[in-house]
């Protein structure tokens, strides 16, 4: 098991990024729906429904990092990392919900004619609302470039999106104070509502992908691979399997060595190639586990994966023996 490491006591970088969130999408929230329900305004409305959105997933956010830093017990031995992935395909899907929303207000809004009011106020509070969302996008993206965490780059990726749909808000708002169409604020709502879902479709898959155990990139498994062959004392190896779960990256391999080296020698090239290994991505926890083989029986452990396990024993009792 190499650099595995849990945040205890003080208040991690990720927990910290969501409290920021929450505090600046309750004051957008505050301001744009109230903003939203005098004006009659369906792009501001929509946008205030979008932060109450972003509030909410950022207090759950929270608690599913803190839960996802707790060490590891008897019942869950590999921790509850997955929890931030169950967290972000929670956040895509509320965020689809809030694009469907957004466009059902659009085609009501249509459908019944309704005029916009409170132009010069409604494009104050969404300029306001960009310059926060703005600097939080930018605190964010730094958090997540720092520590790699699926739960804050879905956040950052939310924010993002929300930066570009309060940048439509504006644009419509302008069109309708110049020219008078109303229409014009429900065709940007329902512009809103599709990009947002269409944003949310890629927190969604990156979630599902961690709870499936999807493998590491394919550079990072390259690179794993290169460190282990390259080792001067390895013969070989098989069975290489990566995954993660948001935080921590997990690794384990065969290791083909002279059947006459003794355990301690085998143990310090296994320790030396997960410091190399640990070293791809030092910002994440890594668990590495090594298996060491005296010959190759990478087909002995497909016959044990495949479930014939009376096969596999004999397979290995007519080697042994």
């Amino acid at each position: 098991m190499a650099n595995l490491q849990y945040k205890v006591g003080e208040m991690s970088a990720q927990r910290r990024a969501t409290v920021v969130s929450t505090s600046a999408a309750a004051l957008l929230t505050f301001v744009k729906l109230f903003v939203g329900i005098m004006s009659g305004s369906v792009a501001v409305l929509a946008s205030a429904i979008d932060s109450i959105l972003d509030m909410a997933v950022s207090i759950f956010n929270f608690f599913a990092i803190k839960k996802a830093e707790e060490h590891p017990n008897e019942m869950f031995p590999y921790g509850k990392g997955k929890v931030q992935a169950i967290a972000g395909v929670i956040e895509g899907t509320i965020i689809t919900l809030s694009g469907v929303f957004i466009i059902y207000e659009a085609i009501r809004k249509v459908l019944h004619e309704e005029p916009t009011k409170y132009l010069g106020i409604s494009l104050g509070v969404m300029l306001f609302s960009i310059l926060v969302t703005f600097f939080l996008v930018r605190y964010l993206l730094a958090v997540a470039e720092k520590t790699d965490n699926i739960v804050i780059k879905a956040d950052a990726l939310h924010y993002q999106t929300d930066l570009l749909s309060n940048g439509a808000v504006v644009a419509a708002l302008l069109v309708v104070w110049l020219t008078g169409w109303d229409w014009v604020d429900a065709l940007f709502g329902l512009g809103i509502g599709l990009y947002i879902i269409y944003s949310a479709y890629e927190i969604i898959e990156e979630g599902i992908m961690i709870l499936l155990d999807r493998s590491l990139p394919s550079e990072i498994v390259a690179k794993i691979g290169e460190i282990i062959g390259n080792h001067p004392k390895v013969n070989g190896y098989h069975w290489l399997k990566t995954r993660t779960d948001g935080s921590r990256n997990y690794v384990e391999f065969h290791l083909v060595l002279t059947p006459e080296m003794t355990l301690e020698e085998a143990h310090h090239i296994a320790e030396e190639l997960e410091c190399k290994i640990a070293a791809l991505e030092p910002n994440k926890g890594w668990v590495i586990t090594p298996h060491f083989d005296p010959y190759d029986d990478e087909h002995i452990n497909e016959i044990f994966y495949d479930g014939q396990v009376q096969h596999a024993c004999r397979a290995v009792s007519g080697q042994n023996g």
